[in-house]
This record gives C-alpha cells, sequence and structure tokens, in this order.
C-alpha cells in the first residue's frame, strides 16, 4: 500500500470512527446541568489523531467532514448552526494542537503541551465564535450570550477539550505505532 493510500484509508477510517462516537449515548452527554444544550461528544479524539498522524491540514478536514455527517444526521437538529460552531471548535482546536506537536514531537511533554495549547484555543475561539453566531442561528440576544461566557461556554468548552485531549493522550502513542506513521 502506498503512503497516499495508506493515508487516505486511515483518514477516511478516523471521520468514520467521529461519525460513529456520535452514536454513542454514553458518549454525548451535558456537561454543565445549567446548559443541557451543550453535550460532550468523543467526535474530536479521532479528529485529533488524524491531525496529529497527518498534520492540521487533514484534521480541519476530517472535522468538516465529520462535521457536515453530523450536522446533516445524528445532530439534525442544531443543523447549520451547529456544523459552523463545530467545525469553528474543533478546527481551533487541532490545528493548534497538531501544529505544534508536528514541530515539536520529541516527548510526551510536547504532546501534553500540544492538548493544552489546542484546548485553550477551543475555549478562546469560541467566546467570538458564540458572541457571533449564536445569536444570528438561535434569535438569542447578544447581552444573553455575554451572560453565559463565564459560567457557560467557557467551562463547557474546557471540559469537552480537556476529556478528549486525556482520551488523545492515552491512545495516540499506541494508534502511532499501529499506523506506523
Amino acid at each position: 500500500m502506498t503512503n497516499k493510500t495508506k493515508k487516505l484509508v486511515i483518514t477516511a477510517m478516523l471521520c468514520a470512527i467521529a461519525v460513529i462516537t456520535l452514536m454513542v449515548p454514553f458518549l454525548r452527554t451535558p456537561l454543565l446541568p445549567a446548559a443541557p444544550f451543550l453535550e460532550y461528544d468523543a467526535m474530536d479524539v479521532p479528529i485529533m489523531i488524524g491531525a496529529f498522524l497527518f498534520g492540521p491540514a487533514t484534521g480541519v478536514l476530517v472535522t468538516v467532514v465529520a462535521s457536515l455527517i453530523q450536522g446533516f444526521t445524528v445532530s439534525g437538529a442544531s443543523g447549520l448552526y451547529g456544523i459552523i460552531q463545530h467545525i469553528i471548535a474543533t478546527g481551533a482546536f487541532v490545528s493548534v494542537a497538531s501544529f505544534f506537536y508536528r514541530k515539536n514531537q520529541n516527548n510526551k511533554f510536547s504532546l501534553i503541551v500540544a492538548l493544552v495549547l489546542g484546548t485553550l484555543a477551543m475555549a478562546a475561539i469560541m467566546i467570538p465564535a458564540n458572541l457571533i453566531v449564536t445569536p444570528m442561528f438561535t434569535g438569542m440576544p447578544r447581552s444573553a450570550v455575554v451572560d453565559m461566557i463565564i459560567p457557560i461556554i467557557i467551562p463547557f468548552n474546557l471540559l469537552k477539550a480537556g476529556i478528549n485531549s486525556i482520551i488523545v493522550y492515552i491512545l495516540y502513542p499506541t494508534i502511532k505505532k499501529i499506523a506506523k506513521i
């Protein structure tokens, strides 16, 4: 199998796994009682693994494809709003983490730093994303979104990305060895 074919096959498998994780009930659950509409999902785990294996562009590509599939199937109720928000959040998470990691792949500490940076990037980008996108799609006044930033939006994104980062930290070294990349 050529390297290009191997990359394509692994990328497609990770995209499929990302969507499949959405169908497992215990992997989709509200994290904060104050915002049950914000659900944790493990979709970012296979996406991040793909980004670490093949780089930020692959991570963003898998993010877009998986988000479109999610938005039109599993999470159809959120529609375009959910697709846009997921692409922004996960795109920032995987781009920042995988960009750092590709430049500093020398040890497990680099992996930890990359995941922390990705988590912080996700939490940071979702502040303006929610201020701009949420009122447009939900009709919610911007002032209501502002009131949700510190008690809901930031903690949710830190928790979601943090949980997914821990899972990636545990799984990635083994998957990298298996993939022989």
